[in-house]
Order: C-alpha cells, then sequence, then structure tokens
C-alpha cells in the first residue's frame, strides 16, 4: 500500500504528524491540499489536526464518504473507519468553522454520510464511534451552538444518517427544530428509530425533513399496529423514499378495528394506496408481521419494482407465494427473505417458479427455518442452478444432514458468484432420534467436534472445486448488527421497562376481577 501512496500524500502525512506545525501552518497550504491533510489526519488519528483542518476549511463542500475513499493519491479506504476520537474532533471543528468570523466562513455544506459501521475498528484507538453516537454528537453540538450568539449568516446545511431512540430523541428534536436562528441546518437522507412511542416517531420524522428521506427503518421496540403505519405513510408523506422497514406486527389490526363482512382490508388497502404514491420505493422490509393473504393487497399498487424485499415470518399462504411467483417485482428482486416459510414441502411449485423469474437478478437469498429436510436437497438444488448472480446464500436452521450438505456444496460450487453461505448446525451434531431444536439456546448445545469435522469436510469439497472464495460459517445467533450493539443498554431499559408495565397491567386486570 505504502508504494501506492502519492508524494503529496506522504508530504500531507508528514505534516499531520507534527500537530503543531501543522496547525501553525494551515493558512498557509493551498486549498486543494486540505482534502488531503484530512484524510492522512483521520488515518493516522491526528484528531487534533482534524478539528483545526475543518475548523478552516476554505471549501465549500466537505463530504465525508468522498474524503475517506480510495483515491488517486491515497488508494486505501478508510470509509469503514468510524473512530471516536476523529469524528468528535471533525464536529468539534465544524463548530469552530460557523463559529468563526464570518468573512472567514466558506463552508456550505457537510455530508456526513458515507460511512460504514463494522464489527472491528481498524483505527490505532479502536474505538468506534457507531451512528447512535454520532446522532448523540451532532444534536448536542447543535443545540449548544444554538445558545451561542451568532453573527447573521448563512448556515451550513448539514446531511446526517439519524438514529433516534429515547435516549436522544429530546436532542434530536431540538436540534432539528431550532427556536431562532442556526449555523447548522441538519438534513436527514436516511434515519433509524427504535424504543420510541407512535407519538414521538410521528413528531420527529415531521422535523426531519420526510419530504427529502430516502431510507426509513423503524425497528425493534416501536410499538406500531397498522393503523399507526397508515397515519405514518398519509400524514407525513415521503415522496423520495426508496427503502423502508417496518418493526414486528407493524400490519396488526388496531384494538378497536374490525374488518369488513366481505373479508376486505380498508386499512391494508390504505396502506398500500399510500406506499404506491412513493415512486422511488425499491426496498421493503415488513419480517414477522402477520400477512397472510395480503400480499396481493399490500404489493399489488406499487408503482415501481422491488429490488429488495423481506417477508420473514409473515405467514405466507398459497395465494401470498402464487402472486410473489408471476408479478412484476420478481424479475427485479436482488435481495430476498422468506425465511420461517415452509417453501418446498407446501409451495415448491409458486417457490421454484419466483427462483426461477428472479435468477437473472437475485444476489441474497435467505431460507431459515424453512423446513427444508435432506428430501428437499434435489429441489433445492434445481431451484439455484439457474441463479448465476447470486452472491450469499444463508439457510441456517433446517435440519439436514452433513450428507445432504456436502450434496448441496457441490452443486453450489457451480454458482460463478457465490461468495458466502451460512449453513445450519448439521443434524448430526443432535443426540440422534431427537427434534431438530428451533431456538437458539438448544440449538447452541450441539456435538462441537462433530461439527468442526463436518465443516472442515464441507470446506473439502470447497476446496476440491477451486472454490476457496467461498466463505462458509454458522452464525447461530445472527449477523454482526451495529446499531444493536451500539444501543444494547437502552434496549434492555426498555425491555424491562415494558415487561413492569405489563405485569402492573395484568395484575390490575386480576383485582378487578376480585
Amino acid at each position: 500500500m505504502d508504494t501506492m501512496r502519492s508524494l503529496r500524500f506522504i508530504s500531507a502525512e508528514a505534516l499531520v504528524s507534527h500537530p503543531q506545525v501543522a496547525r501553525q501552518s494551515l493558512d498557509s497550504v493551498a486549498h486543494n491540499l486540505y482534502p488531503l491533510l484530512f484524510k492522512a489526519s483521520y488515518l493516522l488519528e491526528q484528531a487534533e489536526v482534524t478539528r483545526a483542518v475543518l475548523g478552516r476549511w476554505p471549501l465549500e463542500e466537505f463530504r465525508l464518504g468522498a474524503l475517506l475513499g480510495p483515491s488517486a493519491d491515497h488508494p486505501q479506504d478508510l470509509r469503514d473507519r468510524t473512530c471516536r476520537a476523529c469524528l468528535e474532533a471533525l464536529v468539534r471543528g465544524l463548530a469552530d468553522h460557523v463559529l468563526q468570523d464570518r468573512s472567514r466562513r466558506r463552508l456550505r455544506v457537510a455530508d456526513l454520510t458515507g460511512i460504514r459501521d463494522v464489527q472491528v475498528q481498524r483505527c490505532p484507538c479502536g474505538r468506534a464511534l457507531g451512528r447512535w453516537g454520532r446522532t448523540q454528537l451532532l444534536a448536542r453540538t447543535c443545540c449548544e451552538l444554538q445558545a451561542e450568539p451568532l453573527a447573521a449568516g448563512r448556515p451550513v446545511e448539514v446531511l446526517a444518517d439519524l438514529f433516534v431512540t429515547e435516549g436522544n430523541f429530546e436532542a434530536v428534536v431540538q436540534a432539528l427544530r431550532p427556536a431562532g436562528p442556526t449555523p447548522l441546518r441538519v438534513h436527514c437522507p436516511s434515519f433509524r428509530a427504535d424504543s420510541l412511542s407512535p407519538s414521538q416517531l410521528l413528531h420527529v420524522l415531521r422535523l426531519a425533513g420526510p419530504g427529502a428521506l430516502r431510507k426509513l427503518e423503524v425497528v425493534h421496540n416501536v410499538r406500531l399496529h397498522a393503523g399507526h403505519v397508515q397515519q405514518l405513510l398519509a400524514q407525513v408523506g415521503f415522496p423520495r423514499l426508496a427503502s423502508l422497514t417496518l418493526p414486528t406486527k407493524a400490519f396488526d389490526a388496531p384494538p378497536t378495528y374490525a374488518s369488513t363482512p366481505d373479508g376486505e382490508d380498508p386499512l391494508l388497502a390504505s396502506i398500500a394506496r399510500e406506499l404506491s404514491k412513493m415512486a422511488q420505493l425499491t426496498e421493503l422490509s415488513v419480517a414477522f408481521s402477520t400477512l397472510t393473504g395480503k400480499i396481493p393487497t399490500l404489493l399489488g399498487p406499487l408503482q415501481t419494482p422491488l429490488r429488495v424485499l423481506d417477508l420473514a415470518n409473515c405467514a405466507l399462504n398459497h395465494t401470498d407465494m402464487a402472486f410473489l411467483a408471476d408479478c412484476a417485482h420478481a424479475a427485479h428482486l436482488e435481495v430476498l427473505d422468506l425465511s420461517g416459510h415452509n417453501l418446498v414441502s407446501l409451495y415448491p411449485s409458486t417457490f421454484f417458479r419466483l427462483l426461477s423469474q428472479a435468477s437473472r437478478t437475485l444476489r441474497i437469498l435467505t431460507l431459515e427455518e424453512c423446513g427444508i429436510v435432506d428430501s428437499h436437497v434435489g429441489m433445492l438444488i434445481l431451484g439455484l442452478s439457474p441463479c448465476h448472480r447470486l452472491r450469499q446464500l444463508k439457510f441456517l436452521g433446517n435440519p439436514l444432514s452433513a450428507r445432504a450438505l456436502r450434496r448441496l456444496f457441490t452443486a453450489l460450487c457451480e454458482l460463478p458468484e457465490l461468495r458466502c453461505i451460512e449453513f445450519p448446525v448439521p443434524k448430526d451434531c443432535y443426540p440422534e432420534g431427537a427434534a431438530y431444536p428451533q431456538d437458539e439456546l438448544a440449538m447452541s448445545k450441539f456435538d462441537q467436534q462433530k461439527y468442526d469435522e463436518i465443516a472442515e469436510e464441507l470446506r473439502a469439497v470447497l476446496l476440491r472445486a477451486d472454490r476457496e472464495d467461498i466463505q462458509v460459517s454458522t452464525p447461530l445467533f445472527g449477523s454482526f448488527d451495529p446499531d444493536i450493539q451500539e444501543t444494547s443498554n437502552e434496549l434492555g431499559a426498555f425491555l424491562l421497562q415494558a415487561f413492569k408495565t405489563a405485569l402492573e397491567n395484568f395484575s390490575r386486570a386480576l383485582k378487578q376481577i376480585e
């Protein structure tokens, strides 16, 4: 990597390695070298220099993702370094910039998007600042600046991916709705919400500029029902939304809702109409909602074909599967999750027709806990064989033997772009005659030595086919989720409070009965 750095970047590294000299020299540095100084200071974790560079930023735009990405001067990609020291210095530098004399202010747009949260930090300090922490830092900085006496001037437009929970809700609301003039105006292309009430969610989304929102994730502990979803989509409106994730049970009927005698669901039809107004929507995730027989109503009116569709554990029936197999979305799907459905035993013809329709585009397929057994492997191989663009296949929780897995792996070697397989613990690793476990705790109690032997055999299948480019694993407790990792304490407290409230309600109900 060192040989690929330009002389300009080597010079920038040398300068930022001496923070005091670097800070004193900034005024005499050519403006077009500031991006190099920023990346060099970020690479070497010279936070003082990072702050100073932002404070005196001489250009009209600062785009974090582009600055940390590969360039002719430095090909290394630093976008997966969410280094706490550097990001805190960056935001402090942004505050310094807007507090200086108006004549020295050049910055118009600060785009803080484009970085990725990963499990292992490669920065020297190894300490990450996740999306929630970045949201908290920016919101707190905006609130502090609102209290400063400021000279008049155009505010800096800040683009940031926000992650809002009960813990940072008040600060985010204040940052998005300043009482007076503010030097930083926050815009939000991507918004994630967790541990909020429906009314809090509605309130903060109205402030977040829904007209420009591209991605909305409402997850885990935002307790929505179909009435809330309809209200959210109809009253707030998201004309540019490309990606929507809704939480568990988001399509359950409200407590007082009664369906019509003819079995129609006007509320779901209303939600579908609102979704159809989103002309750019290409990603929809509605896992763990009961949607039996409702997929034609929900997806039929959409104006644009979906590229990403998550229907895991939605209790789909034959009507739903038949619609999916023949709808316009099928030929465009790149990511599909149908986990939690007995696809091969209950709906073999429609499921394999769906795979055939999606075969030219499908990149990621998830079929966890789908009741796939040894006798299904032959059909599964036939169904997957045309999917030449498939990169990831995940099928944890299916009771397959080592022999069936070896046969499947041999066939998967024929898929040229496949790079990742997540396979289940073989049933050989559990006591003979015992039912294949369904919960995580029971699933984790298996013969580790036998598993290691079988996993080695499966890797040998790949090696013999010259496919060492395929990574294989069995992540029993799910893949790394940086957002859950970061907010696990708050999530736990929220769940405990919900449990306590439920117990209190139960106790109150018992007393009333007595």
